[in-house]
């Protein structure tokens, strides 16, 4: 996509409130737009909406145990309970507790808030990265979540310090194998190239860098029976680490007994003194956010006036995102449509935007089995929650120079549509509660359904970030909606039909007649290039 760098910068947004915006807005900052939440951020002023998508939450209620069956039947957790509580873990109720874990944080993201909460969670699930199968413990799992969303809008260096002796991430990044006599380069060498400095053209951290940091890191460990991290004063290095030029030589002085995990403070000191972290997480949060090229202009007029943003505000997350999604550079026009949704946009969102309905909590089984189906059919497009395929995250947020344009291939561009299809088409069920798009109820609520133009033109409206083509909405029409119907060029056939359906919802042949050519003309908009982009 052709862009003007020149455009770029961070005045704030002063341009008419229109739906569209508010519609750009929440794509972005939710999954999907959705029409009430669309309806209320519109009501507002920006200033409210942003300071409301800013908000703090109290933490949602933990997963619970949907997971007794036939074959297994957890002893210590009853049904509709939450298994956080318990210690106590074997083959049989791990894997289950891990599912209920993963469909808990699909359901977070189907119900949010009107906040930036849940997609900040992903953000940092990909930025700290850590992978289910290899933690392999529910609980720490869990916790590591908690742990992101306790943070996610909160202090950025308060973050790496809990998530650098949080037991997941010592777990999956050897930490609680380093010790004295060998210390484990992992984590230290990612706490420097992933998580803080990255590897930008201000990056120059050196090979001895990371054998000094993980020296400081010696001496955190997990209890395995309660699982949470401790510090082993008897495993850590208490000798002097000295870093490079980059680091103005720094010396962190050895310390020994329970204040050798003072070393961790320092480090983190010098690293944040480096004006570069604040540049490398500005760079991911406008490519999370608004576009993935990043030019010298951006550069220049948005990255670093951003990144000063950052540490003027001591780190602080919120001040940064008011900035970046306040301005009028986040509303241009080139930067609406710019991104392919990833699975979680494109299966959450769709959700979402077209209100599917799942099992409330009475019936939870369900509601988590469903929720899981959601999730598993999200992995098979290659965004597997709790899972990503390293260290790195998901390439589609880094790997130059394709970035978004990874998430679409030959194998999961046909599974999307076979999604879209079969959400529109209620195939997806479980003990006889389906998931489906209500048709029907989605038209009601646009303004003028009885028009076949304006019915279309509202619902492309209202699922594309992008216009449709005249000749596509042409083309909708009269082999959709007006297809079979006598004339099928008068518009008048389709009124007649939706008019009857609201004055004799009793007559079944015209309902069952107007839901199929709905589904045939929501599946259609679904399959279009245009709903892959947000």
């Amino acid at each position: 996509m052709a862009r003007s760098a020149t455009k770029a910068h961070l005045e704030p947004f002063r341009g008419k409130w229109t739906d569209d915006d508010v519609r750009h807005l929440l794509r972005r900052t939710m999954f999907g737009a959705n029409p009430d939440d669309v309806a209320h951020v519109k009501a507002l002023s920006p200033r409210k909406a942003f300071r409301e998508l800013l908000a703090d939450e109290p933490a949602p209620a933990p997963p619970i145990n949907t997971y007794n069956d036939d074959k297994f039947t957890d002893d210590e957790i009853l049904a509709g309970d939450t298994w956080t509580t318990s210690i106590n873990y074997d083959g049989m109720n791990n894997g289950r507790r891990k599912n209920s874990f993963k469909a808990w944080w699909l359901g977070l993201m189907l119900n949010q808030n009107r906040t930036l909460r849940e997609k900040m969670v992903i953000f940092w699930h990909n930025h700290f990265t850590t992978e289910t199968n290899m933690v392999d413990n529910a609980l720490m799992c869990y916790r590591h979540n908690a742990l992101l969303r306790q943070h996610a809008l909160g202090n950025f260096r308060d973050m790496v310090k809990v998530v650098t002796k949080d037991p997941a991430m010592l777990k999956y990044l050897n930490g609680t194998a380093s010790n004295k006599k060998a210390p484990d380069e992992n984590y230290g060498r990612e706490l420097q190239e992933l998580f803080t400095v990255g590897k930008g053209p201000g990056s120059h951290y050196t090979e001895d860098d990371v054998k000094a940091a993980a020296k400081v890191l010696t001496g955190f460990r997990n209890d395995t029976t309660t699982y949470v991290s401790l510090f082993d004063p008897g495993r850590h290095d208490s000798s002097d680490k000295t870093f490079s030029t980059f680091y103005q030589n720094t010396t962190i002085k050895g310390r020994r007994g329970p204040e050798g995990e003072q070393e961790l403070d320092e480090l983190l000191t010098m690293i944040f003194a480096q004006e570069e972290v604040s540049r490398f997480i500005c760079r991911k949060l406008y490519r999370f956010f608004i576009y993935h090229q990043i030019d010298e202009a951006t550069e220049a007029s948005i990255i670093t006036p951003l990144a000063a943003v950052f540490r003027e505000n001591n780190y602080e997350i919120k001040p940064v995102l008011r900035e970046l999604l306040g301005s009028q550079h986040f509303f241009e026009a080139t930067n609406r449509g710019a991104i392919i949704k990833s699975p979680l946009d494109y299966t959450v969102g769709l959700c979402r935007e077209f209100g599917v309905a799942f099992p409330d909590g009475t019936s939870f089984a369900d509601q988590y089995g469903l929720w899981q189906t959601v999730q598993n059919q999200t992995a098979g497009m290659q965004q597997n929650i709790g899972d990503p395929p390293n260290v790195a995250g998901w390439p589609a947020y880094y790997q130059e120079p394709m970035f978004d344009k990874l998430w679409i291939n030959s194998d999961t561009l046909p599974k999307r549509n076979v999604f879209s299809d079969n959400m529109a088409s209620g195939k997806f069920s479980r003990n006889g509660k389906k998931l489906t798009i209500d048709v029907l109820a989605f038209t009601q609520t646009l303004t003028n359904p009885a028009d076949p133009s304006a019915l279309i033109n509202d619902a492309a409206r209202r699922l594309y970030a992008i216009p449709l083509s005249e000749k596509d909405r042409q083309y909708i029409k009269t082999s959709i909606l007006l297809s079979g119907l006598q004339g099928m060029v008068s518009d008048h056939y389709w009124t007649q039909a939706w008019e009857n359906l609201t004055a004799k919802p009793d007559d079944a042949a015209n309902k069952t007649n107007v839901t199929r050519k709905l589904q045939s003309l929501y599946k259609y908009l679904m399959n279009l290039p245009q709903y892959q982009l947000t």
